[in-house]
């Protein structure tokens, strides 16, 4: 059929068919995380050091970058995240946050070690990530579907 062709017939079909007949199966989340390595031939590029930039520089930098991750579970962790604590981070708690989300190179890893899905390596296993898992359990019951205004 063609896309169109779909579109009138589906519903029709849908329609017809009873909801228990609905194979449920199909549309559950996997039991498993299907996550491959990366391969050895494409090299992650190394994320460069500023040695000299100045903390709220820096601060701002991982704000900013808090907010465009790419995939918006994280944008919504990690942006709610920074809204809360940034701020208060000390030279030391700012490196580690940097990092946890400049050396990590697939940012499905930042997430399944907030949710504690997938065990943390003990490179990131820091102060910053007790903070960031203990958000995502969102003791509080605190709305995250938006990120904090600037």
């Amino acid at each position: 059929l063609s896309t169109a062709g779909r579109r009138v017939v589906l519903p029709l079909i849908a329609q017809n068919r009873p909801a228990s007949n609905l194979n449920k199966s199909e549309f559950t989340t996997p039991g498993e995380i299907v996550d491959y390595d990366d391969p050895p031939h494409l090299p992650v590029p190394e994320y460069p050091s500023r040695p000299d930039e100045p903390l709220e520089t820096r601060k701002q930098r991982l704000l900013y970058q808090s907010r465009k991750r790419g995939m918006l579970e994280n944008d919504l962790l990690l942006s709610t995240f920074v809204a809360k604590h940034l701020k208060e981070f000390t030279l030391d708690q700012t490196a580690q946050y940097d990092h946890l989300i400049n050396g990590v190179s697939n940012d499905w890893d930042i997430f399944y070690w907030a949710t504690e899905t997938k065990p943390t390596p003990p490179e990131f296993d820091t102060e910053i990530m007790q903070m960031l898992k203990e958000h995502v359990k969102n003791a509080e019951k605190v709305q995250r579907i938006r990120q904090p205004d600037l």
